[in-house]
């Protein structure tokens, strides 16, 4: 519908607006810009939020099963975690992972052809609810977690070698700041994906007849939660904390990013959402 795609340019205009201003805002040390710049995000997330209400509520394309759709509810995802973080931890800084990530993924469903996802009748809102909200909110916890472990990395080694800190630096947060965010995003994020995983395998026994086939998905799903089940046994116990943990989640973060973009658009699995 050309109402949709008007409402999706606009989207997509106002992701990179409030991505390119925030950087702007960071190089030039402009904490207007950068304000401006969360103000932008936000109202293109409000947009978005009625353009996912819209679909839904019309049910275009049966869209629960449309793989478009998840593309554009991952992308939201992202940014209602950015700014639940926002608001807990004060750190508006996170903008410089969520409006990026928000604005690339968005643009991605808007470019992938539409597929039709094999979910048995009876489970959608199962599957839905379980499989896909608690995937994508512990994804979107780990991307955030992923720019603040890289933020922490790059300003520990400024400070241990006592180089001098650019503009850019020092409108910075503090290493805890950073590592807070890795300890929310852990003991949050593990949990809600061990609960997609387990939902995941109920949907497959009722689909495929089976729990495990051995999908190169599925092996990767159960290598990332055992990484993840590492990082957040070492967390809780609180035997890890700042550079090591922000490398664990670094790479659990690009696991998950080769799970996702690798094997469900360049691999003939279960999960394929190529057409």
């Amino acid at each position: 519908m050309l109402s949709f795609r008007i409402l999706d340019f606009f989207i997509a205009l106002l992701y990179f607006a409030g991505a390119l201003s925030f950087l702007l805002g960071l190089i030039y040390s402009s904490k207007k810009t950068q304000d401006r710049s969360v103000i932008i995000t936000a109202t293109g997330f409000g947009l978005h939020s009625l353009d996912l209400v819209l679909k839904y509520s019309l049910g275009i394309g049966e869209i629960l099963t449309q793989s478009q759709f998840y593309i554009s509810l991952l992308a939201w995802s992202f940014l209602l975690i950015y700014f639940f973080l926002w608001w807990r931890l004060k750190l508006k800084f996170l903008s410089i992972t969520a409006a990026p990530l928000a604005l690339l993924v968005f643009t991605g469903s808007l470019a992938i052809s539409p597929t039709t996802l094999p979910v048995p009748g009876p489970l959608q809102g199962l599957w839905f609810g379980l499989h896909i909200g608690s995937l994508f909110i512990s994804m979107a916890l780990l991307a955030m977690a992923f720019g603040a472990g890289v933020t922490y990395i790059y300003l520990n080694k400024k400070i241990k070698t006592k180089v001098r800190l650019g503009n850019v630096s020092k409108e910075i947060p503090s290493l805890q700041s950073f590592d807070r965010v890795n300890h929310l995003a852990v003991i949050i994020g593990f949990p809600l994906y061990t609960v997609g995983v387990l939902s995941g395998f109920i949907w497959a026994a009722f689909t495929w007849k089976t729990i495990f086939t051995w999908d190169p998905k599925e092996v990767i799903t159960v290598i990332i939660w055992f990484v993840f089940a590492w990082l957040f046994h070492r967390r809780v116990s609180g035997s890890w904390r700042g550079k090591k943990p922000a490398q664990m989640i670094i790479l659990i973060f690009f696991l998950t990013l080769a799970s996702f973009v690798g094997i469900n658009f360049f691999t003939e699995t279960h999960h394929s959402l190529r057409p």
